[in-house]
């Protein structure tokens, strides 16, 4: 491929990592990111498998780590804040401290991600895509403010409600499926009164839960709900007037927390998602992680965007004549990580935020009898609640 420039829509997890790893390899990124800055918001989110091995030859794995959470526990609590079930996550392999796997906010995966890029791509950050036109040769892209400008490729890595796929693939609500659940998250400013664990309460279709980070803590949100008609990702107004209509009356903690969501003007709020789509690619435009195959919040998102931003630039390097047999390479090789994680978002709803107070019961006596299980050496098979305890064969599915 003569032109080697690349735009790069989106400076999250996997857009840092492919315009790394193509700069590796020869090629010239750039990323624009409507973000006036790397985002500091999102939920703790799990590195493991793949994706450790792609940090390790960034060579940011060590700063993954000293940057991650010291979480060990999961614990379920009624509305005294009485232990009711829970989930030692060291007896998880790889989950933990002392475990290969990272669990880190995932802004701090964003920050050290952005700067290993940094010195290898451009960054435009507080701007947007407006127009893309392709042709055999290029892809003509206008902005929301820089100047027009003509690239080899464009890789849209900009989530779920990505402007890449909207402009090349067709409206959002083609490709995007709700799975009937609405999250939240919001920093608390304060460090968490149970460091090492995550507390979580639940009633029938609801949770909330606090999440420790290194030295602060995270408020976490997920309700059942179905889909809001005309949703708008972006109106911060509305997202504060949904989460205090699903939690309004409730006990535990849910007062003070919901006090913080009026306070706050760092709420991050949405619809967890499937994307499904016949093809990632079109022409001289693919998409990467969420916006080709989101698995939203339930499901290794982020290990998942990042072994896939690493593939799609090897498979790009190895045929620098060839994109459009790149991009199939590509996604052959990526759908057979991202399909089973799909298949099982709802599993991990049904164990986070069972729908009926017989399913929270069920839910939490599994768990205690897991626990008991790994406690004294043995395995606990079978055990069944709303859907298969722990999720995804033994994963930890982190809020």
């Amino acid at each position: 491929m003569a032109d080697k420039t690349v735009l790069i829509s989106g400076a999250g997890v996997a857009g840092p990592v492919l315009a790394y790893s193509l700069a590796r390899h020869g090629f010239r990124p750039t990323v624009v990111e409507l973000a006036p800055g790397v985002r500091s918001s999102g939920s703790p989110v799990d590195v493991r498998g793949p994706a450790l091995e792609v940090a390790e030859w960034m060579g940011v794995a060590e700063r993954l780590r000293e940057a991650g959470t010291d979480v060990t526990d999961l614990w379920f609590v009624d509305a005294r804040g009485r232990r009711t079930g829970g989930l030692p996550l060291r007896a998880v392999p790889g989950a933990g401290p002392g475990g290969r796997d990272i669990e880190i906010g995932r802004g701090d995966l964003a920050a050290v991600l952005h700067q290993a890029a940094a010195d290898h791509a451009e960054f435009l950050f507080g701007d947007s895509i407006a127009t893309i036109g392709q042709d055999e040769h290029g892809v003509d892209v206008t902005f929301r403010h820089a100047p027009p400008r003509r690239f080899g490729l464009v890789i849209g890595a900009d989530g779920q409600h990505s402007t890449v796929r909207s402009q090349v693939f067709g409206p959002e609500s083609r490709f995007v499926t709700h799975a009937g659940l609405y999250v939240a998250t919001l920093p608390l400013g304060v460090p968490a009164p149970q460091p090492h664990a995550v507390v979580a309460h639940n009633t029938p279709g609801r949770m909330a839960a606090v999440h420790p980070r290194r030295g602060d803590s995270l408020a976490f949100f997920a309700y059942r709900a179905t889909a809001v008609p005309d949703f708008d990702h972006r109106d911060a107004d509305a997202h504060k007037r949904l989460l205090l209509d699903a939690y309004e009356g409730g006990g535990w903690r849910i007062p003070e927390l919901l006090d913080r969501v009026r306070a706050t003007d760092e709420l991050y709020f949405d619809a967890v998602s499937k994307v499904r789509m016949d093809r990632w690619s079109h022409g001289r435009t693919a998409l990467l992680g969420d916006a080709a195959s989101s698995v939203s919040l339930f499901g290794d998102g982020s290990t998942l965007a990042m072994a896939g931003a690493y593939t799609l630039a090897a498979e790009l390097a190895a045929s620098p004549g060839d994109h459009a047999a790149a991009f199939r390479r590509y996604e052959q090789r990526h759908r057979t990580r991202v399909e089973p994680k799909q298949r099982g978002v709802e599993r991990a709803a049904a164990m986070l935020v069972p729908a009926t107070r017989a399913g929270i019961a069920g839910r939490d006596l599994a768990s205690r009898a897991w626990s008991a299980g790994k406690r004294i050496g043995g395995r606990a098979k079978g055990l069944v609640t709303v859907g298969t305890f722990p999720p995804n064969g033994g994963e930890r599915t982190s809020t």
